[in-house]
């Protein structure tokens, strides 16, 4: 039972109804040859038959004739025997005539058959083209709805595809924007230019008194302390303003006590 459970559902998955429907027409087609072929044979075995009793028909007329001729002349032995065989033709032609009226009938009745089964074969063509060009729209327009919907399995691996690309673009974005932010940062080197170790400290040591001109410029803006003054190079001393002398400029001490 569970194989045959099994073989009807796999079956019914591979049927495809306009394959049935054609194998249906063409045994159909098949019968109706048949039947024609039947009609065919009842028709020749009818006429063969026709032509039999007309054969017999002549005979007999020509037995007829003689068996005048034969009384005319006074040869009544010969006109007996003309009848006597007329008399066995006659037999004949009853039963010729009898399968004659019998195949007769056969073949109306198988006429009429082949004409009720060409309606029906030529209905149900019509029917099964119609049901063909139904069911191809209602597959043409459920394959159009699955591929909108992602239901089919080819769209399914494409949105996969597509799913997967755009989370790996999204993570090379974000791996590039972090590489940029550490080389900004100074956490990573960029060894692709040559490699400056002064110029990389002196780009250290100079951003830091930009902090503490901006830390200064803040607090002068909110009242806490006055803002610092920068002297350009060619910028002149205000007046009142002594210049340090000297004297008064300490110099740092030298290794060893010099001055």
């Amino acid at each position: 039972m569970i194989f045959k459970s099994k073989a009807n559902k796999a079956l019914d998955r591979m049927e495809d109804p306009r394959e049935t429907l054609d194998y249906s027409y063409q045994r159909q087609l098949e019968m109706l040859q048949k039947v024609r072929r039947g009609v065919a044979d009842v028709a020749t075995s009818r006429k063969r038959l026709e032509l039999q009793i007309n054969q017999l028909e002549q005979q007999q007329n020509k037995l007829t004739e003689q068996g005048k001729k034969a009384l005319q002349v006074g040869r009544e032995d010969l006109a007996r025997e003309a009848l006597t065989r007329r008399a066995g033709l006659d037999s004949q032609l009853g039963d010729l005539r009898a399968q004659y009226q019998q195949l007769q009938g056969e073949e109306e009745k198988l006429t009429l058959a082949s004409q009720r089964l060409q309606a029906k074969v030529d209905s149900f063509r019509t029917r099964k083209e119609t049901i063909k060009a139904t069911y191809t729209a209602a597959e043409a327009q459920t394959k159009i709805n699955e591929a909108f919907t992602g239901i089919s399995e080819e769209m399914g691996d494409v949105g996969l595809a597509i799913q997967r690309a755009e989370e790996k673009t999204e993570n090379m974005k974000a791996r590039a924007g972090a590489i940029d932010e550490l080389l900004e940062s100074g956490a990573l080197e960029d060894f692709s230019g040559p490699r400056d170790d002064i110029q990389a400290e002196l780009d250290r040591m100079g951003s830091g008194p930009g902090v503490d001109l901006e830390l200064e410029r803040l607090k002068a803006e909110l009242g806490q302390a006055p803002a610092p003054k920068q002297l350009n190079p060619g910028q002149q001393q205000a007046p009142g303003q002594q210049a340090a002398s000297p004297q008064q400029v300490q110099w740092p001490q030298q290794p060893g006590g010099g001055q």
